[in-house]
């Protein structure tokens, strides 16, 4: 390679780096090499072979890396028409439940294709500021985590923690490790009233005292007797689910958990758990039964199933903009009920021959969606615990109501103020009355139109505008959407592979 060619390639390096609003510092970490480096590569003075090429140009794509004190906002450019086909990704609630899991064990955790998300971001900055030794492979398929023998408390990352709710998932497993520690308050989606009151309950029996205090929990454990425990959950959640399973894993002896949610992250703990020698039966009930072990030291190897979220996402892509398109690797397990509802709607799908997962255990298919004219359904639509409808997934169809002919009523018990965050979608042009916090009513079909809009404090709610913005005429300005990146992996990039015309800027 010439000196001049290697000049040029410089150029277009340190331009797309400067575009992305990265320092040398992040591309240097990214790459295994020092700042000096990468300043050299910019100037012309080292000659790259293609290899070396394509990994720099990889890493300035990675979103993961965030521009230092920048805000990354959307331009979408619509109408839409999607072609082709896009592989849904590894759930993001499974693996942050999967990262707090292996704080139980004393050997290498090793993760296989965990979406390289904000959330995941958070929770292992506050595992890392806490000694766990976080190591991505080269190519950032594998994650690798190990425990230390004793946890630093005192040096966690206490601002990653508070952006995060996961945190709460910190219980279960510190009260084996810990005698006494504090968590900072969990963070998160802006959604409203979301108690914790059921994960104290249920620890409780574990031996774990919380006491909230100015902005912390202060946790204190107790010798509890040996026996069998059981356990009856007041609120069938995930999240408190997880907590009790992790808890459990550590106790030497039978718990017994009755109203667990057998979600689809619950059912990846199991078989996480299962894998580092904890019995589990009953995995996808409400009633769980779980045989604890002395201790956890096992080297470990797991990959987290695919997420039913994004498949559904994918899916309202394709529908709000009545594009052919197919979606694969999607958990049809975790979709049937959203898909019987389109069903009845009037959308036309295909379904693949069943496939099994990375795990081996969870059910796989190829989802191919054909534009359809949709009408309002019969009933109102609303979430249930699985397997009814995914409470993620309802915000989703108040997009696809919006395309569908007539009213439908969407019936979000859960979240006091999410219903609320939907009432966006009328700047897009949508018909839209709010009835009560829980309840909305949307009208179709919509002729979407372009705005200027700021992203809610809600993961789902925002991806619901960026999908509708595809179908708006014009230019449509999505700005602030670190909380779509807390849940989406390069979603943008990935749908502009379809077809969609989306581009990424900061301030």
């Amino acid at each position: 390679m010439t000196s001049k060619t290697s000049t040029g390639i410089g150029r277009l390096i340190r331009d797309a780096r400067m575009q992305r609003g990265l320092t040398h510092a992040q591309v240097a970490d990214a790459l295994d090499l020092e700042p000096t480096d990468v300043r050299e590569i910019e100037t012309g003075g080292t000659s790259l072979d293609l290899d070396q090429i394509a990994r720099i140009a990889s890493v300035l794509q990675d979103p993961s890396l965030a521009p230092v004190g920048r805000t990354m906002h959307l331009r979408i450019k619509g109408p839409t028409t999607l072609r082709g086909s896009i592989d849904v990704r590894s759930s993001k609630n499974a693996a942050v439940a999967l990262l707090c899991a292996s704080l139980l064990n004393k050997g290498r955790t090793v993760l296989e294709g965990v979406a390289r998300i904000e959330e995941v971001n958070r929770i292992l900055e506050v595992l890392s500021s806490i000694g766990v030794k976080v190591t991505w492979s080269p190519d950032k398929s594998e994650l690798e985590l190990v425990r230390p023998e004793m946890l630093d408390l005192a040096a966690m990352d206490v601002a990653a923690a508070r952006r995060t709710r996961s945190i709460i998932m910190f219980l279960g497993p510190l009260l084996h490790l810990l005698p006494e520690f504090q968590l900072p308050y969990a963070g998160g989606c802006n959604l409203g009233t979301r108690t914790v009151t059921p994960h104290l309950q249920a620890l409780q029996l574990f031996g774990l005292d919380v006491k909230a205090t100015e902005g912390w929990y202060q946790a204190a454990v107790r010798e509890t007797d040996d026996g069998v425990r059981h356990i009856t959950l007041t609120e069938r959640g995930d999240t408190v689910t997880e907590n009790v399973l992790m808890a459990a894993a550590l106790f030497p002896g039978t718990t017994v958990i009755r109203n667990a949610s057998p979600n689809y992250m619950v059912q990846d703990l199991c078989f996480f758990l299962e894998a580092v020698g904890v019995t589990v039966e009953g995995i996808g009930s409400t009633t769980l039964t779980v045989t604890g072990v002395e201790e956890i030291a096992t080297d470990v190897r797991f990959a987290p199933s695919e997420d039913p979220i994004e498949a559904m996402s994918l899916i309202t892509a394709a529908v709000v903009t009545k594009s052919e398109m197919t979606v694969r690797r999607a958990p049809i397990e975790f979709l049937e009920i959203e898909l019987a509802i389109l069903g009845d709607m009037g959308l036309r799908y295909d379904l693949s021959e069943e496939y099994p997962a990375h795990n081996g255990r969870t059910r796989l298919v190829d989802i191919t969606v054909h534009p359809s004219a949709l009408h309002a359904a019969q009933d109102k639509i609303h979430p249930m615990p699985f397997p009814g409808l995914n409470i993620d997934n309802l915000p989703f169809f108040a997009v696809i109501a919006a395309e569908a002919e007539g009213r439908t009523l969407i019936h979000d018990w859960v979240y006091e103020n999410r219903a609320i965050h939907l009432l966006e979608l009328g700047k897009l042009g949508a018909t839209t009355q709010l009835l009560d916090p829980h309840r909305l009513v949307v009208e179709g079909p919509t002729s979407w139109r372009s705005q200027e809009l700021v992203c809610p404090p809600a993961l789902r709610p925002a991806v619901c505008l960026l999908l509708a913005s595809m179908a708006a005429r014009g230019v449509t300005v999505l700005r602030d959407v670190y909380v779509i990146n807390r849940g989406y992996e390069d979603l943008a990039n990935r749908l502009n592979k379809l077809g969609a015309d989306i581009q990424v800027f900061y301030d």
